[in-house]
């Protein structure tokens, strides 16, 4: 089954999320009011709503050699758009982080990037070699 996600989280500053997921990843805007706003992100909707300052404590894990956020939520995409996504935000000068191949030569291999919006959530973009192991183990 396909579906869409809908994902509602608070921010800091509507105007400043708003730039970020439409100036810089490129994203589309949906509806908006004063104090929230959608946002279609490869078809999908996050609704921001001002909530003024919060704090995530943010915890890692180690997959591999690697250390990943806990919390973050992301996006699978083809290799092409994630090539052309990883090059426009690394030469944006925003800082990307953990560039990694995980499960390498194993069931569900796929290429990793994340990048931290303004209000502190982490998103991961995700290409997987094989399309058909998204959920497979």
């Amino acid at each position: 089954m396909r579906a869409q996600f809908h994902l509602a989280l608070p921010c800091e500053d509507i105007e400043k999320t708003k730039d970020f997921y439409i100036n810089i990843l490129g994203s589309t805007q949906g509806r908006e009011a004063d104090k929230w706003i959608d946002i279609s992100l490869y078809n999908n909707q996050l609704t921001f709503t001002e909530a003024g300052t919060f704090s995530f404590d943010f915890k890692n894990y180690k997959l591999g050699d690697n250390i990943l956020p806990a919390f973050h939520f992301g996006v699978i995409v083809s290799i092409d758009e994630w090539g052309k996504l990883y090059s426009k935000l690394f030469q944006s000068h925003l800082e990307v982080t953990t560039e990694a191949t995980f499960m390498e030569n194993k069931i569900g291999e796929h290429l990793s990037f994340f990048i931290k919006d303004p209000n502190g959530y982490m998103i991961e973009f995700k290409s997987f070699k094989n399309n058909l192991e998204v959920f497979a183990s």
